[in-house]
């Protein structure tokens, strides 16, 4: 499995997304492409999972942008969209994906949101830590990770 950025090929990896999720980004790629990097793992050249790696705040954070400005200073990437193709789900690619994001950038730290409450063990698992909970734009309770290096 191989790790590989894709930064310049992104609309290949964000036609694998949920349309709900390419809303959330592909209007706003061109303005975000300086700032963000797409990695994703490759299995016999097809591509099987990635996220993006963030290193100014995306949209879907704004109301978190303060807060965020905190962690970008500190050096931490924010991770999102990160996402396994549905037949290869249950192969800890989600885990694999993180980890060779983690090696790629040994020095720095991480910090990621999540509102569905299901993908706590998962990130716990990972190294992890919840520090906040907070409300995003739609007033919906979303939990703040970080991994520190």
């Amino acid at each position: 499995m191989e790790l590989k950025n894709y930064t310049e090929k992104a609309q290949s990896f964000f036609k694998m997304l949920p349309k709900d999720w390419q809303e959330s980004i592909i209007p706003f790629w061109e303005e975000l492409k300086a700032s963000t990097q797409v990695y994703v793992l490759m299995e016999n050249g097809a591509l099987v999972a990635g996220g993006l790696l963030f290193s100014k705040c995306p949209p879907d954070m704004l109301y978190y942008e303060k807060e965020a400005k905190v962690w970008f200073k500190k050096g931490y990437f924010y991770l999102g969209f990160i996402y396994v193709d549905e037949t290869k789900r249950n192969q800890n690619l989600g885990s694999l994906w993180l980890d060779k994001v983690k090696e790629l950038y040994p020095n720095n730290g991480f910090w990621l949101s999540i509102e569905d409450e299901k993908l706590h063990k998962f990130y716990i698992r990972n190294q992890f830590e919840k520090i906040a909970t907070v409300k995003n734009q739609d007033t919906l309770e979303e939990s703040i990770y970080i991994f520190n290096p």
